[in-house]
């Protein structure tokens, strides 16, 4: 166990020294967080990810993708923006930092707000759904069971990871804001290690996480079990700030797209636990508006915790 929580600590201990200006090891990808991209021949556009895994694990499963945009566009360059938060993501999204993001879709309703367009749809409909993690021997059986416990989140703003499964609560019987405690823990590793470590009774999270968890510690994730999940959505958008050029965003589009058949881009997808990209706009995501409008009448205000 010491060894795992080595591997989910060491990346935000990493974090914070970078933030502090020291330098990271060689074999970390490198990551961006300022508000400013690096001086570069050609122009270059951030692609700002919301904070679905911690900064290695996203470095790890995107920068390929980011890599294969590189080597199918020509005159411009991408770069990976990491964010320390769903916070911080959310303040450089309403203060249109990024030129490109993949939010997950409430924030793809606030970013419409500021000036960003959808073009695609990162992933199946049907795996954008919140589950619950457990311990087996926790005791756990049915959602009254969590009465007076505590459940783990990464956010309060995390769609499928918090809110999806505080509605499904709700419905089943849980006032949100009283008969449970709600722990945000900033990222899904951290929601789920907290039901291992027997911190809290039940994590919620989404497949794609418990994925990777499950591959990466599969010793751990055998004490572990999915108990309860919530119905679908839709899927994390990919997004253009209203200033990009058409035909750059149309050309992203596209490699997009066809990412599924190109030659490594089933490696690709697969490492970031996603089937492929859809087409979409934002007309796609008015269902997800009617959804958090349901959840803030009947559980909660989405920024509120």
């Amino acid at each position: 166990m010491k060894s795992l929580l080595a591997h989910i600590t060491a990346p935000l201990l990493l974090l914070g020294f970078g933030l502090l200006g020291c330098e990271r090891p060689a074999e970390a990808p490198a990551l961006k967080y300022s508000d400013a991209p690096a001086t570069a021949a050609l122009p270059t556009y951030r692609l700002a990810i919301h904070p679905l895994h911690n900064p290695q694990k996203l470095a790890e499963a995107y920068q390929p993708l980011v890599d294969h945009l590189n080597r199918q566009l020509t005159g411009i360059r991408i770069e990976l923006e990491a964010s320390r938060d769903y916070q911080a993501y959310e303040e450089k999204f309403r203060a249109r930092r990024p030129e490109l993001l993949l939010p997950n879709p409430w924030q793809t309703l606030e970013s419409i707000k500021v000036g960003y367009r959808v073009i695609a749809m990162a992933g199946d409909a049907a795996d954008f759904k919140g589950i619950f993690i457990v311990r087996k021997d926790g005791g756990i059986k049915a959602p009254a069971d969590l009465k007076g416990k505590v459940v783990s989140y990464p956010s309060h703003t995390a769609l499928a990871a918090c809110i999806m499964p505080q509605y499904f609560l709700h419905q089943n019987g849980i006032d949100v804001m009283k008969d449970i405690r709600n722990v945000y823990v900033g990222s899904q590793e951290s929601s789920i290690m907290n039901a291992y470590l027997g911190q809290s009774a039940a994590a919620a999270t989404w497949p794609p996480p418990w994925r990777l968890f499950e591959k990466d510690h599969p010793a751990e994730a055998a004490q572990l079990q999915v108990i309860w999940e919530t119905p679908s959505l839709l899927n994390n958008s990919v997004m253009v700030r209203d200033d990009l050029p058409p035909a750059i965003s149309e050309k992203i589009r596209l490699v997009l797209l066809d990412l599924a058949t190109a030659p490594e881009g089933k490696a690709i997808l697969a490492g970031m636990a996603t089937a492929r990209f859809h087409a979409a706009d934002n007309a796609t995501y008015n269902q997800v508006r009617d959804y958090i409008a349901i959840f803030e009448k009947t559980v909660r205000p989405v920024e509120s915790k």
